[in-house]
């Protein structure tokens, strides 16, 4: 009995082992040089706040506690939503207090949900780790729920506080510490704190190139050069001005469509996530099908775009594309595909260009584009009045630094683009893996003063395309007017332009629109080549204003595999008739220099 009885001690007593220092000599000496690299990051971080070079972002702090202070005052003004409150949070407690004494007495305790966060089964078997793991969920549980259930709180006030919550309970995980952690914490004794010389050491350089941000590394960069094992695919820059380059492709086929294809990227990142290698570039594969593609590669903006504004991407891009794409193949049609902001952007010039009579673009297809941004996701956090006038200070210079666009999109998703690889890279000290997709989201691009506020305020803020207020070279914006076959792409688990909210803006167009759902998200969800035979996409009536998307989505077929053979049925007949393959600048335009081009890699 006795023996029975001190088992569990025991257990906890084994459970300690391989948490001592192992040579404390070597570990003072690593500790040591950790803190020199540490000592560099820092410096790199105020440096340049001391020479007045960078703000504060993305995130403001004072709009940080002013939201959560919101919440608060509304469970303390009501006793009883109070009391609820902490009876909410004293009960998850008292849960962790029976778990503790059931694993004493050696009983069985049920194992937690999943989390690759607390794989390791110290989480579990280790008494002070299981307490901090089951203390973490119970706190944030109920810090989530209060920001979820604070219904008193305005709409947009309340979103705040829910993502604000989320981000610092995602910041918060015990996970994230080395005392915290016990996979960090005996890595870090077996090894006497050379992980942490190593973690160091990059959190240092990665300070060092965000010059002042945080330039996180998610996947080894020296694996990946563009033009050389990403942006791959044979074509020539055919013509540039101070925006843009156009790049027309070099067939693949004998004969080609007719009509060619003109793709508008969004100008945040770069237009190669359409043509990451060779096996999963949309653009190579459109190419094989026997499409004529040119493409619109954005200039990494600087001082001297700061006053292009949304005419000028429409007049010095869509529109001198569609001027390329006549004056070398001798068409006066296109079918035109935008995806993200560049879709939106698309979607505003279409009217804009039916006012001047132009009506060149024959077809459209939008790849995860927001026309309707009421649903448009957690981007509409950070933005409002006070946040808004917080961000034109910051691009005094005349752009927005591409970091700091980056981060607020890791923001997005921190608890997979932030904290993994900061446990990772640096309390583990391991470099990331090659990944040519994390490649380029961190291939981060500046963003134009006038161009990015105008589209945060009409879009995000206004939603003014969608109510028809929109105004680009003093022409209203009307999208019911355009009757032109219209392919629409939402992805199911996109969180920058939800699948409602495509829905939602496939219904601002004057014709009935063809609405596909694709599975997975807002890069993987486009970037997904058939012969991988991965995910799935389901296809339905329609869209229309007498059916809701949870309606739409409930009468959908679903069909295995890529959505893009689904596209290109669709596409061909309004890509006309076979003629002979183009050759890059057709004997008009002399070519500029090889596909992809230098401002993509500027």
């Amino acid at each position: 009995m006795n023996d029975q009885r001190s088992a569990p001690f025991q257990a906890g007593i084994d459970s300690f082992q391989g948490y001592a220092v192992r040579d404390p000599e070597a570990f003072a000496r690593n500790a040591a040089r950790m803190l020199e690299h540490l000592g560099k990051a820092a410096a790199a971080w105020v440096e340049p706040r001391e020479r007045g070079e960078v703000r504060d972002g993305p995130i403001s702090y004072t709009d940080v506690v002013s939201t959560l202070s919101e919440v608060g005052d509304y469970w303390l003004s009501d006793h009883q939503r109070a009391f609820q409150a902490q009876a909410k949070l004293m009960s998850g407690f008292m849960g962790i207090w029976a778990n503790s004494m059931a694993r004493a007495a050696g009983q069985p305790v049920a194992p937690p949900a999943p989390d690759k966060r607390f794989a390791d089964e110290d989480w579990q078997r280790h008494p002070l780790f299981a307490f901090l793991r089951e203390s973490y969920g119970v706190v944030s549980e109920w810090a989530n729920g209060l920001a979820q259930d604070a219904e008193g709180v305005d709409p947009h006030t309340r979103h705040k506080a829910i993502f604000y919550t989320r981000a610092i309970v995602n910041a918060l995980s015990p996970a994230n510490f080395l005392a915290t952690n016990p996979e960090l914490y005996r890595e870090t004794m077996a090894e006497n704190g050379e992980n942490l010389v190593r973690g160091m050491r990059m959190f240092a350089e990665d300070m060092a190139r965000g010059e002042g941000f945080l330039k996180l590394r998610q996947s080894c960069e020296n694996s990946f050069k563009v033009g050389e094992n990403v942006a791959t695919t044979p074509g020539k820059v055919i013509a540039e001005n101070e925006l843009c380059q156009i790049i027309q492709y070099a067939p693949s086929t004998e004969t080609v469509f007719k009509r060619p294809i003109l793709i508008s990227p969004p100008w945040i990142n770069r237009f190669y996530i359409l043509d990451l290698n060779a096996e999963k570039s949309l653009i190579r594969w459109m190419v094989e099908q026997g499409h004529t593609v040119f493409v619109i590669s954005w200039v990494n903006p600087d001082a001297r775009h700061a006053d292009k504004d949304w005419q000028n991407y429409v007049e010095e891009g869509l529109v001198f594309g569609l001027d390329t794409v006549q004056q070398v193949t001798g068409e006066s049609e296109v079918n035109a595909v935008g995806y993200c902001v560049g879709g939106t952007l698309l979607g505003a010039a279409l009217p804009y260009l039916k006012a001047r009579s132009d009506e060149r673009i024959r077809s459209a297809t939008f790849l995860t584009t927001q026309i309707d941004f009421r649903h448009s996701g957690d981007l509409k956090v950070f933005v409002d009045e006070q946040q808004l006038a917080e961000l034109e200070k910051t691009m005094e210079r005349g752009y927005l630094e591409g970091t700091r666009m980056a981060a607020t999109f890791n923001l997005l998703r921190s608890g997979e683009l932030i904290w993994p690889y900061v446990v990772s890279n640096y309390l583990k000290g391991k470099e990331p893996a090659p990944f040519d997709l994390l490649f380029w989201n961190a291939d981060a691009t500046r963003m134009a003063k006038a161009n990015h506020l105008f589209y945060l305020r009409a879009c995000y803020f206004e939603n003014r395309l969608a109510r028809k207020e929109m105004e680009i070279g003093g022409v209203r914006l009307d999208l019911s007017t355009i009757d032109l076959p219209v392919y629409h792409l939402a992805t199911k688990e996109d969180h920058i332009a939800p699948a409602i909210s495509v829905y939602e803006g496939s219904l601002a167009f004057g014709a009935p629109s063809t609405y596909v759902v694709a599975a997975s998200g807002h890069i993987a969800g486009v970037v997904n080549p058939p012969s991988k035979q991965k995910y799935r996409f389901w296809t339905g009536a329609a869209p229309s204003r007498d059916v809701s998307f949870q309606d739409w989505w409930n009468t959908t077929e679903e069909t295995p595999g890529s959505w893009w053979p689904h596209w290109q049925v669709w596409i061909e007949p309004m890509a006309g008739e076979r003629v002979p393959a183009r050759e890059p600048g057709g004997g008009v335009l002399t070519p500029i220099e090889d596909a992809p081009g230098r401002y993509v890699r500027g």
